[in-house]
């Protein structure tokens, strides 16, 4: 997993560019969560005090939230005050429950990608296998450059340019990618003119600002701003009533990498509806033809992840033991922010964290989902 020793939010809070916040909101569509005891749904009985006792052992610091849902139905629901912040300003102690708000950092870049399968069935931007550099000719002298010619949407879908980009240095650092892309006079020259590193297609490399050109295709073909398409396309559909997206440091752009703030009520609807072939109330929101080609294995990442557009993917043992693995695609936002997806057991679980930057904050969502979540499965 991505570690983050420091975060860029503090560097953009040190230099006095305070992010600032798009709040909207979106009317709510004919669907409440129904509760369901853990074992009417194939669960161990037991699931909430395994819960308990994994907190009580310190397994979970920090948890704010965790929704576990199967079969359409809520499995587990807690939520625990504990200090939070939004891009690095804090909130203080928040006493967290169904309607809290939560940064989701990196989760943005995996609903961004639905976003952007929205727009293109509605013929509003580039499909994947068109030319990267044809969607912005206010850039006549990078789209001259015949190695740049290579690069398509797709390249940009699976973060796999070949273009120099690291976001691996302190976000205190100028010289991390997206601390430069966020200081740049022209984020989408910056993110563009990265040189050259090898043959598009093949190595994977993390990006914001992949994720930052998703977004900036999305607002010039839709003509409205990222966070005013997502309320009215998949948002409102989903009946998702509160948003918030925070702004970069122009105070302008809305952060297309990282700065989408859910519940998790509401984040676990995303998951739901990715279950049920992209459609919500029987009615299409995601096209099935773009779940289907966001879901397919494209690139590894290591060991144990490979990448789609946007979108992770691999398997996890399940049920007691382990005996058994079954298949996930996922999202992961520093701090612990994380969506997973089980189609082969129904299965959604969504939960926040406050850990972030610290360089362990993928440890205790990996715990919560391996030791307590999926060794509950019967």
């Amino acid at each position: 997993m991505r570690r983050f020793p420091l975060d860029r939010r503090q560097f953009l809070l040190s230099t006095g560019a305070l992010a600032m916040t798009a709040t909207t909101g979106a009317l709510a569509a004919p669907f409440a969560w129904t509760s369901v005891a853990p074992a009417d749904v194939g669960f161990a009985a037991d699931l909430p005090a395994r819960l308990d006792a994994a907190l009580a052992a310190g397994k979970l610091p920090n948890l704010h939230g965790i929704i576990v849902a199967r079969g359409g139905r809520l499995v587990l629901e807690r939520y625990v005050p504990g200090i939070d912040e939004s891009w690095g300003q804090p909130l203080g102690t928040v006493d967290f429950g169904p309607q809290t708000l939560h940064d989701l950092r990196s989760v943005t870049k995996s609903i961004v990608c639905l976003i952007y399968g929205i727009a293109l069935s509605q013929g509003r931007v580039p499909a994947p296998d068109q030319p990267l550099l044809a969607q912005f000719p206010e850039y006549p002298d990078l789209a001259a450059d015949p190695a740049r010619q290579k690069l398509t949407i797709g390249h940009v879908l699976t973060m796999t340019m070949g273009t120099d980009w690291n976001e691996d240095l302190p976000y205190t650092s100028p010289a991390n990618s997206e601390i430069a892309m966020e200081l740049a006079p022209d984020r989408y020259r910056f993110i563009l003119d990265r040189p050259v590193m090898g043959e598009p297609g093949v190595r994977w490399t993390y990006s914001g600002g992949a994720t930052a050109l998703l977004g900036r295709l999305i607002a010039k073909g839709t003509g409205q701003p990222l966070p005013d398409f997502a309320r009215d396309a998949l948002f409102a559909p989903l009946g998702i009533g509160a948003f918030e997206w925070v702004r970069g440091i122009d105070r302008v752009t809305p952060s297309a990498a990282s700065g989408l703030r859910l519940a998790p009520r509401d984040l676990a609807r995303i998951g739901q509806m990715m279950l049920q072939n992209g459609t919500w109330d029987d009615r299409p929101v995601v096209p099935a033809s773009w779940l289907a080609a966001v879901l397919q294995d494209r690139v590894g990442i290591d060991d144990f992840r490979r990448y789609g557009y946007h979108w992770y993917m691999g398997a996890f043992p399940v049920g007691a033991g382990g005996a058994r693995r079954e298949r996930w695609i996922g999202a992961a936002g520093n701090g612990g922010q994380r969506l997973y997806v089980l189609p082969g057991l129904d299965l959604v679980v969504a939960m926040t964290f406050g850990n972030y930057n610290k360089p362990d904050q993928w440890k205790p969502p990996l715990a919560l989902l391996l030791e307590t979540i999926l060794p509950a499965v019967r």
